[in-house]
């Protein structure tokens, strides 16, 4: 326990949740930093995506980039409809699932909980890129890099929503600064005629292209930086009151700044004619230009970029587990989500969360680029059902201004409907396929939990049960593996319980066993000692075959196996002895009409 408070601090009492809530100033740090984030790599996957056109259609670039804000401002008006429609929570999943039905919602929310992996997983090692960018010698520690940062994330959120926001204010804000000294300085240099570097020699295509094709694929690879706008309506009970007011300005100042600096680091990568290299990210290369070379601002631009992707992930941190948690209370999730931890955060969310995403990390070997192509799909799936379902809440509901809101939300749905569909025909042999077919099989895991669960609930229900009688005997068995105090303390338990009680021995060697029946003759107290002969030296299969035959003898009665059990006071004396009882108790787990209970005998060091 010593350890673990010194990791994540000491435990929060319940009643002071709210006050672990997060004010508009670190609400924007949480759930912005996937969002703002994007910046940096957006630009440079629009330019990936159309220089294998060769020069001919770098010139898109801009007007994808301004295509691009406008979905966002789109989107960010839909959410923010959203948030004051569902002041307690307004997620995809709660939205489509209430409006939509379960299946709607099931594979909003399952889109959802891929999208939140990949972004652990993308911004972890867009961060890490930025990194050996400004120190090529780390490259080849890339993925022990990544399973470190996500580590430390892992901890931060672990420590509560409150704190964590502390810890990744400055970074965020920080970057934010950054960013828009970067864009001001470069307008500056745009509008007063500073020098422009040459363009390079023109580029031959790479391949032979369809130019709507690659624009299109150019399109859906920049969308990612619309990712995490749907945060803030997934968090909106995270925000102190009045929550729904602080979320959705929160949701709009998230949006300007993001449109403001992606359309301005797009238009000046264009004007500098940069393109994307080899182990240099574009942001990195304008850096460097706009600052001239590589000094002191470039190095704080290229820190401030790398902890925002780092902490990017952080947005997931928050929405992945909240997210679980409310699927687990509708029953299509593992109801331990659900489950609040020492600090009022789901921890267990936060810690598979952490899982999923360092084992895709090792997997795609830490590259940004691998990865970026299953990443968005399932977060414009989520955003266009949830649209959907708003459509049809203020359909069903009329409430005031109901058909305003219905055009916004229905012109959002139709929007994001569209990006869906370019992303699953460009990004589909790109590994968009994966996210295609993993949604329809976490679909179908939630059924076959909620089915679980409704199948537990009406067996234990008590509707129409009647009385049950009493067994109409108790037989209780203690195995022994010699005689000794722990043994006696076993016995001595046993023959309150019941007036059958039997205790068992396995025998392996015929000398010990006569040892046993003189020491049982004097230290027994009267019970009967049967002894069961393992030729192949199994102290389980003979024990279970007689448990078996007791059955058989009193088929409605019940057994109770006494396990004498002596614990010792240091955790590491137990690896100095077999753990048989343990094994015993989980074999009884499964035998109908057998309980097991344990009698233990506390040591001294």
């Amino acid at each position: 326990m010593s350890l673990k408070s010194f990791l994540i601090g000491q435990p929060i009492e319940t009643h002071r949740e709210k006050h672990e809530r997060l004010s508009k100033f670190t609400g924007l740090a949480i759930f912005a930093s996937d969002n703002l984030s994007s910046v940096a790599y957006a630009t440079e996957e629009i330019l990936l995506a159309l220089v294998v056109a060769g020069s001919a259609l770098l010139n898109f670039a801009l007007p994808i980039a301004i295509a691009i804000s406008a979905l966002l401002a789109i989107i960010a008006i839909s959410y923010f409809q959203t948030i004051h429609a569902y002041p307690s929570g307004g997620g995809s999943y709660i939205v489509a699932k209430d409006n939509l039905g379960d299946n709607a919602g099931l594979v909003s929310g399952a889109a959802l909980l891929i999208d939140y992996v990949l972004t652990v997983s993308v911004s972890i090692t867009a961060g890490v890129a930025a990194i050996t960018s400004a120190i090529p010698s780390l490259a080849s520690h890339t993925v022990l890099l990544c399973l470190i940062a996500i580590g430390v994330l892992m901890l931060g959120n672990l420590r509560g929503v409150r704190e964590a926001g502390r810890i990744f204010s400055v970074p965020t804000y920080f970057f934010i600064f950054s960013l828009f000294a970067l864009i001001g300085l470069g307008l500056f240099k745009v509008a007063t005629g500073a020098p422009v570097p040459p363009p390079g020699p023109p580029l031959a295509a790479t391949e032979s292209y369809l130019a709507v094709f690659v624009i299109l694929r150019a399109f859906a690879s920049g969308c990612a930086a619309v990712t995490g706008i749907e945060a803030v309506s997934n968090g909106v009970r995270a925000f102190k009151p009045p929550e729904a007011r602080n979320a959705s300005q929160t949701l709009l100042i998230m949006a300007s700044i993001l449109g403001i600096s992606f359309v301005g680091t797009s238009f000046l990568a264009d004007h500098f004619h940069i393109l994307p290299v080899a182990n240099q990210t574009v942001l990195s290369q304008l850096a460097a230009i706009v600052f001239g070379g590589r000094g002191i601002p470039y190095y704080l631009l290229q820190a401030a970029t790398a902890l925002i992707l780092i902490l990017a992930a952080n947005t997931s941190f928050q929405d992945f587990p909240r997210l679980s948690s409310v699927m687990a209370a509708d029953g299509f999730m593992p109801r331990q989500f659900g489950s609040r931890g020492d600090r009022l955060v789901f921890s267990n969310g936060i810690l598979i969360l952490g899982l999923f995403a360092a084992v895709l990390v090792v997997a795609f070997g830490g590259d940004t680029h691998r990865l970026i192509p299953l990443y968005a799909l399932g977060v414009f799936l989520a955003i266009t059902l949830s649209q959907a379902g708003m459509v049809r809440h203020w359909l069903r509901t009329r409430e005031r201004k109901w058909l305003r809101n219905t055009f916004i939300n229905g012109f959002g749905a139709i929007t994001t409907a569209v990006v869906v569909a370019i992303f699953a025909i460009t990004k589909f042999t790109e590994g968009g396929w994966i996210v295609l077919i993993a949604i329809p099989v976490i679909v179908y895991l939630t059924h076959q939990v909620k089915k679980h669960y409704d199948s537990i609930a009406r067996q234990l229900s008590l509707e129409g049960a009647a009385p049950e009688v009493e067994f109409e005997h108790h037989s209780v068995i203690v195995p022994v593996s010699g005689v000794q105090r722990a043994v006696i303390q076993a016995i001595k338990y046993a023959k309150v319980l019941s007036d059958d009680v039997v205790a068992v021995y396995v025998c392996f060697d015929e000398d010990e066993m006569e040892m046993v029946r003189k020491k049982w003759e004097e230290f027994g107290m009267g019970v009967p000692l049967r002894v069961l002969d393992s030729p192949y030296r199994s102290v389980i299969e003979p024990l279970m075959d007689y448990i078996e035959d007791v059955r058989v003898l009193q088929p409605d009665g019940v057994i109770t196996v006494v396990l004498p059990e002596f614990v010792p006071q240091k955790w590491w004396h137990h690896l100095l002895h077999n753990q048989t009882a343990l094994l015993i108790k989980g074999i009884l787990l499964f035998k109908r009409g057998v309980v097991s209970t344990s009698v233990p005998m506390h040591l001294e060091s």
